[in-house]
């Protein structure tokens, strides 16, 4: 992971840029998508058909969601693995166009939106290409694999005017929303100090592949697109999560989660500082991603966030607490308890985590037709890996990172 400097003009902010992109676009009538995409506006009885680009576990997961919504039709799937085409065929009925590059799929004009749930080294290209074909998105999280990617899929989708949702599913969880309301909108916790988070013995970053030679159908160059060449290698190729060539391990996929419904909890995205400890302590597979790991960000408003997540056996369970000076309160996908300074706990119970999910596509679908932005917007998006990648930037360099919040730009030690 590289630590890039912003491309903006000196003294302008990376917000001010965004900002400007958006005006300009509106003022100049650009046309980067098709003059079709831009001005359409899907109607509330239209279809809406949908490509699928990465159709994995959690890609068909997330598909068979979009599926349960009667307006939905799976027009096109992009894999480099013919067994995930398969799988996710049988899914759409036998009915879909199958690609192996995604951009054969993106020039399909009877797509009105895209589904990338890719591995993470591919999201950018994918995402900017989406909205430059005139492409609705909803991908999955971490929206980015580096922090400098974060303003140009922005650019992309601004300028473009594509609706973008970030699979942070927290964010249409009814259950997150009321918490938010009743605790935090009316300072019910007083001023909060720390909100503490953490993800242990996360079965993802423990897959094992089924298989030790290169299956037939699996275009292993194209799985590794623009990262290093190297040999073919089962592992880096069916549990990526674990290797940082493809993604930010356990921190930009579990902590992208949680720090972003701190972030949105507390009405507060940039810290100003971030330093991070673990390792490789357990699991000496040929990962490179730790299995261990502990991070802390700093935040202006004088509160902090932390996450600590391992992978050793022992410990399971994942979950956010806020510490106030009036009490304290823990969210789960499952509940959330708020507990007084004096008096009983008062716990709500929540919706399963596919219902999570669920409710984010939802979101999204709704979005596309009244073309407002969804609950996981790119912006929302860019911000929560912003942060995830701090914390990893800081774990690699082993020192403090100062951000500057203005800029948006690690400072020089």
């Amino acid at each position: 992971m590289t630590v890039s400097k912003s491309t903006t003009k000196k003294g302008s902010s990376r917000r001010e840029f965004i900002r400007q992109s958006a005006r300009k676009a509106a003022a100049m009538g650009v046309a980067v998508a098709t003059a079709g995409s831009w001005s359409r506006v899907l109607g509330a009885n239209e279809r809406i058909r949908l490509g699928v680009i990465g159709p994995g576990v959690r890609g068909q997961s997330v598909m068979e969601q979009f599926q349960k919504n009667p307006e939905v039709e799976v027009v096109a799937l992009c894999d480099v693995y013919e067994d995930n085409l398969k799988k996710a065929q049988n899914l759409a009925g036998g009915k879909a166009k199958e690609f192996s590059d995604h951009r054969n799929l993106l020039e399909q004009k009877d797509i009105d939106a895209v589904l990338i749930a890719t591995p993470d080294h591919w999201h950018a290209s994918i995402a900017i290409d989406a909205c430059n074909s005139g492409k609705d998105v909803y991908i999955e999280k971490p929206l980015t694999f580096s922090i400098a990617e974060g303003e140009q899929i922005i650019k992309a989708a601004r300028l473009n005017d594509r609706i973008m949702q970030v699979g942070m599913q927290q964010r249409s969880g009814a259950h997150y929303i009321k918490a938010k309301a009743e605790y935090f909108d009316t300072r019910k916790l007083g001023k909060i100090t720390i909100a503490r988070t953490w993800w242990h013995g996360n079965s993802y970053h423990l897959r094992r592949a089924p298989f030790t030679e290169k299956p037939a159908g699996l275009n292993w160059k194209k799985f590794l697109g623009s990262r290093p060449w190297r040999d073919w290698d089962v592992q880096q190729f069916w549990n990526w999560r674990a290797y940082l060539d493809f993604g930010g391990g356990q921190i930009t996929d579990l902590f992208t989660h949680w720090i972003d419904v701190v972030q949105w909890f507390m009405n507060e995205d940039l810290p100003k500082s971030a330093v991070a400890a673990g390792g490789v302590y357990h699991y000496k597979d040929g990962r490179t991603a730790p299995d261990t790991i502990h991070v802390l960000l700093e935040y202006p408003s004088q509160w902090t966030a932390t996450f600590e997540a391992t992978l050793a056996p022992g410990v399971k369970g994942a979950g956010i607490e806020f510490v106030g000076t009036e009490g304290r309160l823990e969210i789960t996908r499952s509940s959330y308890t708020f507990t007084p300074l004096e008096g009983k706990p008062v716990k709500e119970a929540g919706d399963p985590n596919d219902q999570l999910t669920a409710d984010h596509v939802r979101n999204f679908l709704n979005c596309l037709k009244s073309r407002q932005r969804p609950h996981g917007d790119v912006l929302v998006g860019h911000r929560s890996a912003l942060a995830s990648h701090l914390g990893n930037i800081a774990y690699l360099e082993r020192r403090r990172i100062e951000l500057d919040p203005i800029r948006e730009e690690i400072l020089p030690t």
